[in-house]
């Protein structure tokens, strides 16, 4: 399959498969990568259908004509849960599929749906309580002291892996902004602060190479910094 199709091509591709499948549709979106110019031959073709009437949403993955299908199952109704969830935990995956999404096959609530997902991205999470953000920095100041001590090679490989995403977790939430997980979190902190996310990449680059690890441990405490530093005097956790 060719990396990059015009609209038409999509529909003439998807719409058949589509009606066999999920007979009751009456909205169709192609979402992810093919949307947004970033896909690779092994990328997978992410389908939102919307039904008329459906309980429980549901997703599911299979192969068509020897391509990957990940195909994301709502009615109208469904899609408000997830949105709601998605900026409770700062992940707004079904956000951003909506937002960067081509519609295949039109109907009258999409406009609506897509301007409340441009609408949430715009606004952000769900914003940290006092006692989430004391939380979140106690446990990276905790990863970090970790990371700074260790002197085993294969435990401080352990670690790096762990402080990579969580110091962008922490930074990206305490300022009020989505975070993402595997390629996302360095997406998102690029969104957020380019400069911070090239640094980012070439401190954990240098540890992984060198291992050296200054760089990195200047890094966290950096994001740390405008939060109070490292945490760990007076912190508690369930004391009534």
């Amino acid at each position: 399959m060719k990396t990059k199709w015009t609209r038409m091509e999509w529909c003439d591709w998807i719409m058949p498969l589509v009606a066999s499948r999920y007979p009751n549709h009456c909205a169709v979106l192609l979402a992810g990568s093919h949307t947004r110019g970033q896909a690779t031959a092994q990328s997978d073709v992410d389908v939102i259908i919307f039904e008329a009437s459906r309980g429980q949403a549901y997703r599911e993955s299979f192969i068509h004509d020897g391509v990957p299908v990940e195909a994301f199952v709502h009615s109208f109704e469904t899609i408000q849960p997830f949105f709601e969830s998605d900026r409770e935990r700062g992940r707004p995956s079904l956000q951003r599929m909506i937002a960067d999404s081509w519609t295949i096959e039109d109907h009258p609530n999409l406009a609506s749906i897509r301007q409340e997902a441009v609408q949430q991205l715009a606004d952000g999470p769900v914003v940290w309580t006092t006692s989430e953000q004391e939380r979140a920095r106690y446990f990276l100041s905790d990863v970090l002291d970790d990371f700074e001590s260790v002197t085993n090679r294969a435990e401080g490989l352990a670690i790096a892996s762990r402080l990579y995403e969580q110091s962008i977790e922490f930074v990206l939430r305490a300022n009020r902004r989505f975070i993402g997980q595997g390629k996302w979190a360095i997406r998102a902190l690029a969104e957020f602060d380019e400069d911070y996310a090239s640094r980012h990449t070439l401190a954990f680059e240098l540890y992984y190479q060198s291992d050296d690890r200054r760089e990195v441990v200047a890094l966290v405490d950096d994001y740390l910094a405008p939060f109070g530093g490292r945490y760990f005097d007076g912190f508690t956790l369930g004391k009534r």
